[in-house]
């Protein structure tokens, strides 16, 4: 095969490590380090002039401090530069628009993580059919779990290999994400069919051919929202109500000012455990339904949705208190649960590394407009899961979440995109945002 065949694709593996109570709490100081790194930098980054903002100015202003606090010298050499870079690719990204201007991290609502730039630091070894070993620098030798054929050994080339590392802190312990480099042919183009996909709360993913995908299980409450612990077993929910009593409890004895007592704050570790149990096992569920769905489909067209807005509360103000507040709070809860972002990712690399496409077109009026006559007609959405045209010619009725994606998929196959993504997986054209849908079919 051609070099011009191949392509060069980079993506991450995570695996559980066994480590000792000793360990665990050298990565914690290595952790807490590497935070309090961030924080000397971006107080070094406020303090300077402009014009001594940079990267040799701020690499030796770490140099020094980790020659002056032992508690920084904790934290590897090679993970300070990977904390400086990462500081500096944060204002590059703000500059650029892609996010926010970087900000302290807080010691409790800061994720704890410790990079090894170095992939030839790690010196993986298999050690037998579900263990491995890697180096952890400054620890030593470490096991965790095999659960993925890694480019290690003999297998490892200049192609395809581990670039580096980077120790991920949960609720359920360390874990370590491996960078992976390889090199494999370029995708031809997805000869698979169109599909339209309503993201929604009564069914998770409905697609315009009624190829519906669902969790499986039964989580709907009776007033049709989407059970707040439905990735957990009726006895995880069962010990889950425990523990939150238990906590709101123990919380009633601390006066204000107080610390947290040990008991509470092992109760709270508990529930952290729970709650990232049923989340792995809901990013895990959307990883098997879009793999499946972009192997099966060659288009794949989703509405443009503002997230931030749609679960923003109803309270209100004083002087003019919102309405149905308890129910719009469920509502929030339940989009939230499902992710939707996160589903609309996975799907554009999926999609970019299978040869297919991802479309986005305007989300207004794709629930209440009748895929079937094309008119909006008032009361047509009788409730979260029923849709009948009010259309005296039509009468149309069937599944709300069907029918939004089928106008969906409408909108794509009459020219109305936003956004569309090609086959390489990069954002292609972008269409005007105040194009309106047809009337009429």
């Amino acid at each position: 095969m051609s070099e011009l065949g191949l392509m060069k694709r980079q993506f991450g593996h995570r695996a559980r490590l066994a480590l000792s109570p000793a360990e665990i709490r050298v990565i914690d100081d290595q952790a807490h380090a590497a935070r309090t790194m961030w924080n000397c930098l971006h107080a070094w980054w406020q303090m300077m002039p402009k014009d001594k903002r940079t990267l040799a100015a701020a690499d030796a202003a770490i140099r020094q401090a980790r020659k002056d606090l032992d508690f920084l010298a904790k934290l590897p050499a090679q993970a300070s530069q990977a904390v400086l870079k990462t500081y500096f690719r944060a204002w590059v990204n703000c500059w650029e628009g892609r996010a926010d201007e970087p900000n302290f991290k807080a010691r409790f609502r800061s994720a704890m993580s410790v990079d090894i730039p170095q992939g030839r630091d790690l010196n993986i070894v298999r050690v037998h059919r579900r263990w491995a070993m890697v180096n952890l620098p400054k620890i030593g030798r470490v096991r965790f779990r095999w659960t993925k054929d890694l480019p290690v050994g003999k297998r490892a080339t200049t192609d395809n290999r581990i670039t580096g590392a980077r120790l991920v802190k949960d609720a359920l312990g360390w874990h370590i994400a491996f960078r992976i480099q390889t090199l494999e042919a370029k995708p031809q183009p997805h000869q698979g069919p169109e599909v339209g996909i309503d993201a929604g709360v009564n069914i998770p993913l409905a697609l315009s051919n009624k190829d519906h995908q669902d969790h499986g299980r039964p989580p709907r409450l009776p007033d049709g929202t989407a059970d707040r612990d439905k990735w957990l077993t009726p006895k995880e929910k069962a010990r889950l109500l425990k523990l939150e009593r238990q906590a709101a409890h123990r919380k009633s004895f601390r006066k204000k000012g107080e610390k947290t007592s040990r008991r509470l704050r092992h109760t709270y570790d508990q529930i952290k455990q729970l709650r990232a149990k049923a989340t792995r096992r809901a990013v895990d569920w959307q990883h098997q339904t879009t793999t499946y769905l972009a192997r099966t489909y060659g288009v794949i067209v989703v509405e443009q949705l503002n997230i931030t807005n749609m679960v923003k509360s109803a309270r209100g103000t004083i002087d003019e208190p919102g309405k149905n507040v308890k129910a719009k709070a469920g509502l929030n809860r339940s989009i939230a649960q499902e992710a939707w972002g996160r589903t609309v990712t996975m799907l554009t690399y999926k999609l970019g590394r299978h040869g297919g496409q991802l479309i986005k077109v305007p989300a207004p009026n794709t629930s209440r407009r009748c895929s079937a006559c094309g008119f909006t007609v008032p009361g047509s959405r009788e409730d979260q899961a029923t849709f009948v045209c009010k259309n005296p010619d039509c009468g149309f009725e069937c599944n709300a979440d069907w029918n939004a994606a089928r106008n969906i998929l409408h909108l794509y196959r009459i020219g109305h995109v936003i956004v569309e993504v090609p086959a390489a997986g990069r954002r292609g054209r972008r269409a005007a945002k105040t194009v309106k849908p047809a009337a009429a079919r």
